[in-house]
């Protein structure tokens, strides 16, 4: 059975996108703490400096990498965490696959929850859009954001 979260998109407009979507990288590292920096390496190689989302990916990815790492089985031993960046429709999907988890999904914490990390409240607020399919042994989360739009510094986020 695979649940789907998304915010602001329907299933057959992620659909048609994602039909004429290429994957411009992807990269498999093991599910530990210390490896969340090649994602972001990753990202930044896969996108350029030039490119005006690529910080916000970066972030994003970030995020998304560490809650995989942190609450799936990917931090079992042999446990690993793909991220695939695909073009499509004039911007760039970044997808985390981690190896899914039996205690937890995806939840977006609300701003001011003083317990845990806040990385799906960053996905929701910075991305143009954003979801997550979870089957039996697999979660991924995946965010899009338009390329050449400019996005806030990061610097000039609210704290």
């Amino acid at each position: 059975m695979t649940a789907v979260a998304a915010r602001a998109s329907d299933a057959a407009q992620d659909l048609a996108m994602m039909a004429r979507a290429a994957v411009i990288g992807s990269l498999t590292i093991p599910g530990r703490p210390d490896k969340v920096c090649d994602a972001r390496a990753f990202i930044t190689k896969v996108l350029g400096e030039a490119e005006p989302a690529t910080d916000v990916a970066v972030l994003l990815t970030s995020e998304t990498v560490t809650n995989a790492v942190l609450h799936s089985n990917s931090r079992r031993p042999g446990g690993t965490v793909t991220i695939t960046a695909l073009e499509t429709g004039g911007g760039v999907r970044i997808e985390v696959t981690d190896c899914g988890s039996e205690l937890s999904a995806p939840v977006v914490k609300p701003d001011g929850c003083i317990t845990g990390g806040h990385g799906l409240l960053l996905v929701q607020t910075l991305a143009d859009d954003w979801g997550y399919a979870r089957e039996e042994l697999v979660t991924t989360v995946w965010f899009w954001l338009q390329l050449g739009r400019g996005y806030p510094a990061l610097h000039d986020l609210p704290d």
